[in-house]
């Protein structure tokens, strides 16, 4: 008998265990499975909280900071802008390009200064043409086929200055051409055209929030026929400082930064003549935050008026095949319209403009600072004013 009572309890105590077992088994697969949900569920607050942020930011800010669509908008992006010299496509330019392209004539450290900045303007030293006829009596005539004007393209050349001794030397033909060649490619021109409003008229582009207005002028033309106001199409002269300053007072309230390119000075000479000095007062007074100049086949000194930089002439740029030594300027643009200006040394060879090595760039910060008046120029190449 109390074997029997002692198999009953043993077999009550075998189910007591099956069913604690069942138990405990069961509560933790239902835990498992709310643990593999629990992610889910955050992710779901997570989203709801971004909806809740996403509605923050589309109240304006109320404490002077800019809201965050603002930054992405790019109205607090610095803006970038690069300057050259002389630009020539003739021979030694095309048998580069035919031969190699773009990468031919600009190295590629060169060509992505230039790509890369927001905005870009050489001096183009010749018309894009096929027709016309050569100007008589003069040394050196220039013209280009049209079909080389995507290599400005390539080089992400946005605006380019008509406004140079070269630009007729085919004739009226040929400078027309030049216009409509670059209307199709979409590059603007400044400094000429088929009438004085035209010629004067201030090309404007907007980035980042921001107006640019780009001016030209020649104070070098071999003969008064050239001068828009003497017969069209032609270029804007500056020997006085009459009509270039009208514009100028015209485009200041049209843009926030304006850029004033003038082709002036004495070729292969590296100090500024006193005229040059002299007109760049008047502009900067008439309003240029900036001016730009070319024309001498090397590079002249910079100056600052009124706290404006004056790059007398930035030289040669693509022109012929070996440059001892040149110079892109790259300007930044801040918020407040502050200007900081850096100079890009680059030399040629085999028809091939190239950033200058660390050593060069610092013998030509050396150089430039030594022909400049009440300038620093720091080891990176940026420009200050003592």
């Amino acid at each position: 008998m109390k074997r029997n009572e002692r198999m009953i309890l043993y077999a009550v105590v075998l189910i007591c265990l099956a069913i604690l077992g069942t138990s405990i088994f069961y509560v933790v697969r239902r835990d498992a499975k709310e643990s593999q949900q629990a992610p889910t569920e955050i992710s779901k607050n997570q989203d709801r909280d971004t909806d809740r942020d996403a509605d923050r930011d589309e109240i304006p800010a109320t404490d002077g900071s800019m809201p965050e669509e603002a930054l992405a908008d790019g109205q607090m992006t610095e803006t970038t802008l690069l300057f050259t010299g002389d630009v020539l496509f003739a021979n030694s330019f095309a048998n580069c390009y035919n031969r190699g392209g773009i990468e031919a004539v600009v190295s590629q450290d060169m060509l992505n200064a230039m790509t890369q900045a927001d905005i870009t303007m050489v001096n183009e030293e010749f018309p894009f043409s096929s027709r016309g006829t050569k100007m008589e009596d003069k040394q050196y005539t220039f013209r280009a086929d049209p079909s080389y004007v995507k290599a400005l393209t390539e080089m992400g050349v946005d605006i380019v200055s008509l406004a140079n001794n070269h630009i007729l030397d085919y004739g009226k033909e040929a400078l027309s051409d030049t216009f409509a060649t670059l209307d199709a490619e979409g590059i603007l021109y400044a400094g000429a055209g088929d009438s004085l409003e035209r010629a004067k008229e201030v090309q404007l582009i907007e980035k980042n929030g921001k107006t640019f207005g780009f001016l030209a002028a020649s104070r070098v033309i071999p003969v008064v026929d050239w001068n828009i106001e003497n017969g069209a199409p032609g270029v804007l002269a500056t020997y006085d400082e009459t009509r270039l300053v009208e514009a100028i007072e015209e485009a200041r309230d049209q843009c926030d930064v304006l850029v004033v390119f003038v082709h002036w000075g004495v070729e292969h000479q590296s100090m500024p003549e006193a005229y040059q000095r002299s007109l760049a007062q008047s502009y900067v007074d008439a309003g240029a935050d900036l001016v730009i100049g070319a024309h001498t086949h090397c590079l002249q000194g910079i100056e600052f008026i009124n706290g404006k930089p004056v790059f007398y002439s930035l030289g040669n740029f693509i022109f012929g095949t070996d440059i001892s030594q040149t110079m892109a300027v790259q300007v930044t643009v801040e918020e407040d319209n502050t200007l900081t200006c850096r100079l890009v040394g680059a030399t040629a060879s085999g028809g091939q403009t190239k950033v200058m090595s660390d050593v060069q760039q610092r013998q030509l910060n050396s150089y430039v600072q030594g022909i400049s008046s009440g300038v620093t120029v720091e080891a990176d190449g940026t420009v200050r004013e003592q």
